[in-house]
């Protein structure tokens, strides 16, 4: 005789309420992603999630407040992993950092993030893009959620080359994430350009590349400079 199957937990209504947010988080990230802030409405994603634009109201001030809080969800936990790593990576090269090493601790812990975590990964990845280049109201948020591990990675960058202007170590790190907010913006265009010898959704051939890339740019600039003191 089997024994009796067991009773089921019954979902209380904070799991409740904290499913639906996911779901409205991810709803609202792949149609941001897409549409960018203004092309989409409170409505649109309620239509998503299968539930009334007033529940909407209810969790969030307005749609900014939607989107800070979409961004924030991922930015947190890309930061927060990539300052670990740099951490890490601080204490095994015992105080003698490399720049490629340094850009590979600040990039390729990202870039693992939109290679293994899925399509929302992605979403995020292109909603990123977005906001990194829309000064009016997107720059307070990389500078609220992103200054810090950035300024990390700055301070290894600066030991990696101690005979380096300042401002040509700001710059190299400008010419960094512009490339890589190019990259998670997925565009297609490197796709065209190629005939498909490249892709731009491609994020290991950018891992493989990218860190070797730029640190060759940051010891060519500063090694010209040197030579022309």
């Amino acid at each position: 005789m089997s024994e009796p199957a067991a009773p089921r937990r019954r979902v209380t209504k904070a799991e409740q309420r904290a499913e639906k947010m996911e779901q409205i988080l991810d709803a609202a990230e792949e149609l941001f992603s897409k549409h960018g802030l203004h092309g989409v409405t409170l409505k649109d994603v309620a239509q998503r999630v299968g539930a009334h634009h007033t529940l909407l109201n209810y969790y969030f001030e307005d749609k900014k407040a939607l989107f800070d809080a979409v961004f924030a969800r991922r930015a947190v936990v890309t930061s927060q992993r990539r300052m670990r790593v740099l951490e890490a990576y601080d204490t095994e090269c015992q105080g003698r950092p490399t720049v490629e090493g340094a850009l590979r601790a600040f990039l390729d812990t990202d870039l693992d993030l939109y290679i293994e975590g899925g399509e929302g990964w992605k979403n995020y990845a292109a909603l990123g893009a977005q906001v990194a280049n829309t000064p009016e109201w997107g720059a307070a948020l990389m500078d609220e959620h992103f200054d810090p591990v950035v300024l990390r990675l700055i301070d290894l960058l600066k030991r990696a080359l101690p005979g380096c202007a300042e401002a040509d170590i700001f710059w190299g790190y400008h010419f960094v994430t512009g490339a890589l907010m190019l990259t998670l913006a997925r565009t297609g265009r490197i796709d065209k350009l190629s005939g498909g010898v490249c892709r731009s959704d491609d994020f290991g051939a950018v891992k493989d590349r990218m860190a070797s890339f730029m640190a060759a740019g940051f010891l060519s600039v500063c090694a010209r400079k040197e030579q022309a003191t």
